[in-house]
């Protein structure tokens, strides 16, 4: 009698495994706050967290229209300083102003990607790393309104909770932000938009000569994108309590962003996720090890030369095309014994037909 997996189709049984490995991989985050050994490490799955919704919103412009952006650290930062300034100065409720800050980065990013979304390769990327520079040096001057060097304190939303239970909803919180932004890449990479990103990817003026509105398709993943980003931002500013500048618009978090998608996979849906994962355990455990050496940097070069050198398209497309390699090879040979069995039947039978 066969076994339900030789029944079963291989693209509907890879589907099945696929949707259970997202089950099993769901159920390990949502048991992490329970079985971290202290708020330490709940804390820094928090940052992990927060990576992984940063670089999944990154990978709205960079997997789906290929325009690698090193300002979305920028982005984040306009999040967590417009969450702070409506708390702080607006008197908003936390979450309200968390919502309101991200309203006001994607409006913000409409004249900001209309501008920078007209130019391409190199020079989109010095476009980017020059919209950092500039918010670091207007919300380190204007002190008055943002801190400047001195910072910005934001009242934390749940006063009453101690710092464990304060770490444990906000992981649920970001797990849910990571969710969302899942879920809404997944739907526009499969939707007709989605088609249209990936051309404008692949070739921009074959698809602006076909007839895709290329300025408009960006722009408005553009938007999304920072939508998302500046809600990871704002997040952050309501679980940490403290903004700087210095770090909140540092060119590290748009290479971070970048070296996390690339390292996952940009054209993966879980890639980012991935990338976040390895690069964020790394940069926590260099922090408890080294403190604050440069090492982590020299660590995370090393790690995106490799990446280049060895698995340009990222982890998970690699694996994907070793696993289809081996299975390719052991399909091969099981249709070579059976090829051999079909030949040594049929040879006895071959002196009777001739006789006959």
């Amino acid at each position: 009698m066969r076994s339900d997996s030789e029944q079963l189709p291989s693209g509907q049984l890879g589907r099945l495994l696929r949707v259970g490995a997202v089950g099993v991989g769901a159920a390990l985050l949502l048991s992490f706050p329970a079985m971290a050994p202290n708020p330490y490490y709940l804390s820094a799955g928090i940052v992990v967290l927060s990576y992984a919704v940063l670089a999944t919103s990154w990978n709205f412009v960079g997997g789906l229209t290929g325009y690698i952006s090193l300002g979305h650290g920028a982005l984040a930062g306009l999040g967590g300083y417009g969450t702070a300034l409506l708390v702080t100065k607006a008197g908003l409720p936390s979450f309200v102003a968390l919502f309101g800050a991200a309203l006001l980065v994607a409006l913000l990013a409409i004249p900001l990607g209309f501008a920078a979304l007209r130019v391409r390769g190199a020079s989109f990327v010095i476009v980017s790393i020059a919209l950092v520079l500039i918010l670091l040096l207007v919300f380190q001057s204007w002190a008055s309104l943002t801190g400047g060097s001195r910072g910005l304190v934001v009242l934390r939303p749940f006063p009453g909770l101690l710092r464990p239970e304060h770490h444990r909803v906000f992981f649920f919180l970001y797990a849910a932000l990571l969710a969302a932004a899942l879920i809404a890449w997944w739907l526009i990479d499969r939707s007709r938009f989605g088609l249209g990103l990936k051309a404008i990817r692949e070739d921009e003026d074959k698809a602006e000569a076909l007839g895709t509105p290329t300025l408009s398709y960006k722009l408005i993943v553009f938007v999304v994108s920072a939508a998302f980003t500046g809600l990871g931002g704002g997040l952050y500013a309501l679980w940490f309590g403290d903004l700087d500048p210095v770090f909140q618009f540092s060119i590290l978090t748009g290479a971070y962003m970048v070296l996390m998608a690339l390292l996952g996979g940009v054209r993966h849906l879980f890639g980012p996720l991935l990338g976040a994962l390895i690069v964020g355990v790394g940069l926590e455990y260099f922090k408890v090890e080294y403190g604050s050496t440069p090492l982590h940097l020299v660590g995370s070069g090393l790690l995106l030369g490799v990446v280049v050198m060895f698995m340009p398209d990222g982890v998970i497309p690699a694996v994907s095309h070793a696993v289809r390699r081996l299975r390719g090879a052991a399909d091969s040979s099981i249709r070579e014994v059976t090829a051999a069995e079909l030949a040594e039947q049929r040879r006895p039978a071959e002196p009777e037909e001739a006789r006959r």
